[in-house]
């Protein structure tokens, strides 16, 4: 088991550093920092412009390579991931704004994972019946519409029900209400504002999950083991729970791995929403700002969390299959 955390942690590294830099360099090639100065009025001098380019790190003038390589000697030297184009540190905006994120990645994804499976070994024990064509039609339904629709959908129903309660119930804008005291107080304010934005999420990877393991679940039904299982006394059920729903759940660990990326394109359009100022909103305003350190600096952050998850997608396959040794 430590050998294979330390072949993780070097590969995790090198593939941390790969996407990094490509990131940066990509950011770099595309982005045109000095484009944010073009519209003001008045207009900065060239040689003002120059000078606060040189100040973030991305002088045009200066070679794509070299300006890459003080990029990345700063994060191995300095820990840092340069200055924004507001000169804020890009590594402390990261660090703020990546827990901000993680509260509603992991609630959403966890939900949605869960209600998934569940859904999914539903429907395959009920093929064909109300429920499965229900659950079936449901996760249709929710794959077809963009993720920022289903947010402002229940945007609008949260507020109707807030009007006909005569209160505000439900809230969802923002992680918080400002100047609350009290820490049943805060908790519950906490609470309402991540409901929505996690229904959202939960109900994408819901709706994924469900399809991908209600067809695992159906290739174990009539399996061997589980007729021998039913031939030693063991209830349908019993042997579905016991035996069915662990084996199918194997190729669906691997299935996690290569869905995260989608919960975290959700998570990204839900933050600008519903006014979370997450990584999410982070990656997606340095785009259009043209900010090419802040950039860089979400890439990192987004291969970090595709490889977290994929080591996980390993420990459980490792987990249901006694075959798989880590």
């Amino acid at each position: 088991m430590i050998l294979y955390g330390v072949r993780r942690f070097i590969n995790y590294l090198v593939l941390t550093l790969l996407a990094t830099v490509v990131g940066y360099v990509l950011a770099s090639l595309v982005l045109n920092p000095a484009a944010r100065f073009y519209g003001r009025n008045p207009r900065p001098s060239d040689a003002a412009i120059e000078s606060s380019l040189r100040r973030l790190g991305v002088d045009p003038h200066k070679p794509l390579l070299e300006r890459t390589w003080d990029w990345m000697s700063g994060i191995f030297l300095h820990g840092t991931f340069g200055l924004e184009n507001n000169l804020d540190p890009v590594g402390h905006d990261m660090l703020v704004r990546s827990g901000v994120s993680l509260q509603l990645l992991l609630i959403g994804s966890v939900l949605g994972a869960v209600l998934g499976v569940t859904l999914g070994v539903w429907g395959a024990v009920r093929q064909y019946q109300l429920s499965d064509q229900v659950v079936t039609y449901a996760s249709y339904v929710v794959l077809s519409t963009p993720v920022f629709v289903i947010g402002v959908l229940l945007m609008i129903l949260a507020t109707s029900f807030n009007g006909w309660a005569g209160q505000q119930v439900i809230q969802f804008t923002g992680q918080y209400t400002p100047g609350l005291s009290g820490t049943w107080n805060v908790l519950a304010d906490r609470l309402s504002h991540l409901l929505l934005p996690t229904i959202a999420l939960a109900a994408l990877g819901a709706a994924e999950y469900s399809r991908y393991q209600r067809n695992a679940m159906l290739d174990v039904l009539s399996a061997d083991y589980i007729r021998t299982a039913r031939s030693k006394g063991r209830t349908r059920n019993s042997a579905m729970i016991r035996h069915g729903v662990r084996v199918a759940l194997i190729p669906m660990s691997t299935y996690f791995a290569y869905s995260f990326g989608t919960l975290i394109a959700g998570s990204t359009f839900l933050e600008l929403i519903f006014s979370w100022h997450g990584m999410g909103e982070l990656a997606l305003t340095s785009i259009t700002q043209n900010d090419v350190n802040a950039t860089a600096g979400s890439v990192f952050y987004l291969s970090i969390l595709v490889l977290i998850s994929s080591t996980l997608a390993e420990v459980l396959y490792a987990a249901l299959d006694p075959r798989v040794r880590i």
